[in-house]
């Protein structure tokens, strides 16, 4: 990017080249003016930078490794918050409350969440039957006896 500036004096500056013509008055003191190069106006090479191909090849590796580890650690953040809103025992299925990697940090902004869940889906929430229901063995069901029933 060429800039051509031209002072009180009448001096005509290129950044490029510098100075071009200077009229100055005679008495009249001359000034330079500089302008600071604007970053990535560098010239282009003709060469393209390059690097060893053992330099290049550990580069890949090592971001091939990092993006592994990154997605293991992803999928046990998710786990760890399946197995956190499981342990709240407030909902019937864990899969129901979307994965928040910031709930898994804060435990009180997992149990809002939860809130937040319930009131607008309550048949989301776990159901624990109570009471008698009809099943099972009954602690007042009469004994059956043999002699009782001879008599």
């Amino acid at each position: 990017m060429t800039e051509t500036t031209i002072t009180e004096n009448t001096e005509v500056v290129d950044d490029e080249k510098g100075v071009i013509s200077t009229d100055t008055p005679q008495g009249a003191e001359a000034t330079e003016v500089i302008t600071p190069p604007v970053e990535g106006d560098t010239p282009p090479t003709d060469e393209p930078e390059t690097f060893p191909r053992e330099y290049v090849e550990k580069l890949r590796k090592e971001a091939a490794d990092n993006r592994v580890k990154a997605k293991r650690a992803d999928e046990l953040a998710e786990r760890l918050f399946r197995a956190e809103v499981r342990a709240t025992g407030r909902l019937h299925d864990p899969e129901d409350l979307p994965y928040d990697a910031e709930l898994v940090e804060d435990p009180e902004k997992l149990s809002a969440a939860i809130d937040t869940l319930l009131a607008g889906k309550p048949h989301l929430a776990r159901r624990t039957p109570r009471g008698d229901v009809g099943q099972g063995a009954t602690a007042t069901a009469p004994a059956v006896s043999l002699i009782d029933m001879l008599r």
